[in-house]
């Protein structure tokens, strides 16, 4: 039987920037005795209203909620912000088998979060995972979302190479799974203080809370009938045909993942999508870059009245 882990709150206490409450859920359907973690931030504007959006921010792999603290200001002063961790990641409960984490499992999370919340009027802001994962949610349920806010990801169709770019990266987890994710972050984002960098290692106090993070790109379809693919395609074709909202694209172009011809492809996807916003320096986890775009990253999404 999968042993569910919880990181104690201790790990979590004076990380630098991190000053948001969690809220916990542990009754999902589906996912009943799992504790989920999310951010709730309610609008900064008092004249906010029904009609304010709401910013669903979703990460990816090895990260949690933690990255979009230098983004979750400026998304507050516009609407609400929720952000959650997905399971295995963050202060979400670990599930100590690798084989208890699937694409499908993880997405339903999503939606079941979703439909428990009442999200309406949702900004979708996605990268890596959170993108592979988040942008399969709006074809389902069209009439919650608004607007997208997509940087560093891409739809996992498996009709398409995944490139030498992520199957180095594929090869390194699966043959370092203790690799130190604090490093990962100091090489890729220098500009991060050692106490941000190490907030990134908090989830996990020893390697028995790794295994989502261990696992996560073996999960990626590299194949037309794996676990996710069709309905990777089936969203790839509603983005490219039936998407009416606001789109705004952020790409980290020294990412060496999925940099600029990834998100080449998946700009000509999103319907109506403006020419994407590029951030020389910034690397795979572009959103510790915040303060270089943000700003026009959002004049897309609330065009003038």
């Amino acid at each position: 039987m999968t042993q569910i882990l919880r990181t104690p709150d201790a790990r979590f206490l004076d990380l630098p920037g991190w000053s948001y409450v969690p809220h916990y859920l542990d009754d999902l359907p589906g996912y009943e005795g799992i504790r989920i973690a999310y951010v709730d931030e309610p609008a900064a504007v008092a004249d906010a209203g029904a009609d304010a959006p709401t910013f669903l921010c979703l990460h990816g792999q090895p990260s949690w909620s933690y990255l979009y603290r230098r983004m979750i200001p400026q998304l507050v002063a516009r609407g609400r912000v929720v952000a959650p961790d997905l399971i295995g990641f963050g202060r979400s409960d670990k599930l100590t088998d690798d084989r208890a984490y699937g694409f499908l499992f993880h997405r339903g999370m999503l939606v079941e979060l979703i439909k428990r919340l009442n999200l309406h009027n949702i900004i979708l802001v996605v990268q890596d995972w959170g993108g592979l994962l988040g942008l399969t949610l709006p074809p389902e349920m069209p009439e919650r979302f608004q607007g997208l806010l997509v940087m560093n990801t891409a739809l996992g169709t498996g009709d398409r190479p995944l490139g030498k770019g992520f199957e180095a990266w594929r090869d390194f987890v699966a043959n370092s799974p203790d690799f130190s994710i604090s490093k990962l972050f100091q090489r890729g984002c220098p500009h991060l203080t050692p106490e941000e960098a190490a907030a990134y290692d908090a989830p996990y106090p020893d390697d028995s809370y790794r295994a989502g993070a261990r696992v996560f790109p073996s999960l990626v379809p590299d194949h037309p009938d794996a676990e996710g693919a069709p309905l990777s395609r089936a969203a790839r074709d509603w983005w490219r045909s039936d998407w009416s909202g606001r789109s705004s694209m952020v790409i980290g172009m020294a990412d060496p993942v999925l940099g600029k011809p990834a998100m080449t492809a998946l700009h000509q996807v999103i319907r109506g999508c403006p020419p994407p916003i590029e951030v020389e320096d910034g690397g795979h986890f572009v959103q510790e870059w915040a303060d270089a775009f943000m700003p026009q990253a959002l004049e897309p999404l609330f065009p003038p009245k």
